[in-house]
């Protein structure tokens, strides 16, 4: 369990460095229609993305849990796309931007929904030569019910983007 004082310090934390990302210069990276694909590690399942304008998305996942024996988990987020990290690459075949954004999940658990918040970060590769990325990422999720805890997700992904 989270200690009150803590957690103003997590939540001040996070909102630090999502202040301090947004300052940053966008780049364009939008995919058009929506991306299905997979998501696997934690949680494991179908992952949903689409793209809201050049650099913002919102994404979903409906999945199974594999931590503490929980089989249902889904997840949403609202994502914003920063700077490619392979600017300067000449033979690249693709961006690779990194992402953070903010969700909410809810997760089954013992006949018992439990609700938290998300705070993705990961990196995506969208392959120029066919509608699919790639990507990873490290989520803490601050659960709100039944108790307060912080937990970790992380998993890797793959979609496809229908026009």
């Amino acid at each position: 369990m989270i200690k009150r004082n803590n957690l103003a310090r997590l939540i001040s934390a996070i909102a630090f460095v999502l202040l301090s990302i947004t300052c940053s210069t966008p780049v364009t990276y939008a995919r058009d229609g929506i991306g299905i694909g997979g998501i696997f590690g934690e949680p494991t399942g179908v992952s949903v993305k689409y793209w809201l304008d050049r650099t913002t998305a919102l994404d979903a996942a409906f999945a199974l849990s594999l931590a503490n024996n929980n089989p249902f988990q889904f997840h949403a987020d609202y994502l914003i796309h920063g700077a490619s990290l392979n600017t300067n690459s000449s033979e690249a075949k693709g961006k690779l931007p990194w992402y953070y954004g903010i969700g909410v999940r809810v997760k089954n658990r013992n006949n018992e929904s439990n609700l938290g918040i998300r705070a993705p970060l990961g990196i995506t590769y969208l392959v120029s030569e066919v509608p699919v990325d790639i990507f990873a990422e490290v989520v803490p999720v601050l659960d709100l019910k039944p108790n307060i805890n912080l937990n970790w997700n992380g998993a890797v992904g793959l979609r496809y983007y229908f026009n």
